[in-house]
């Protein structure tokens, strides 16, 4: 997978611990061992949003920037910091019957627009969400690979903070740190 890789980063653990700040959309994610690997955050008041990703050092190590200007529906480019590299696109397809159907994400190459991973959420959790129990219900994303099999999960657990579990089962077809970085970006911008 060296073609996806990230100079800087290496995400070698199959479980990952992501927490967001009470404040505002920034974010931590820790390995097994509790070691913080890697931080981002959503910038505000910027036209098109923005997430810096920065190392346990806090060095630039990528950002993801929306191609479009606040928009929902759309396209998010991860940027390689020391190369200026784009590694792989997020393409969401927003619809109407998202809090019914469940929300998708799928991980693309950036140059052939082909498919390397899809998260998807579970259908319905969107309007018991939505509705009178708000946040309390986690989140839930299946992470598949282009071909539809079972890559990991990305579970919400009740917390005052937002506080999920990236289980990474099988990456022998997916770039591993898209998919951290994805679930942040994705929970930012559904206001999860």
């Amino acid at each position: 997978m060296g073609q996806y890789d990230i100079q800087g980063l290496n995400l070698s653990s199959d479980h990952y611990t992501v927490e967001q700040s009470l404040v505002r959309n920034k974010y931590t994610a820790k390995d097994d061992s509790g070691n913080t690997v890697l931080q981002g955050k959503q910038e505000t008041f910027k036209l098109k949003e923005e997430f810096p990703f920065f190392d346990q050092n806090g060095e630039d190590v990528f950002t993801v920037n929306a191609q479009q200007i606040r928009d929902y529906e759309g396209q998010y480019v991860l940027t390689e910091a020391r190369s200026g590299e784009d590694i792989v696109v997020l393409d969401h397809e927003y619809s109407i019957l998202e809090q019914i159907k469940g929300a998708s994400w799928t991980i693309r190459d950036p140059e052939t627009d082909a498919e390397l991973a899809e998260i998807s959420s579970r259908k319905f959790v969107g309007l018991f969400r939505r509705g009178l129990l708000g946040n309390l219900i986690p989140h839930h994303y299946e992470i598949t690979d282009a071909d539809g099999g079972h890559v990991g999960t990305i579970s919400g657990q009740l917390s005052m903070k937002d506080r999920y579990d990236v289980n990474i089962e099988d990456t022998s077809s997916v770039p591993r740190e898209p998919i951290v970085a994805a679930a942040m970006v994705i929970d930012a911008i559904e206001g999860n």
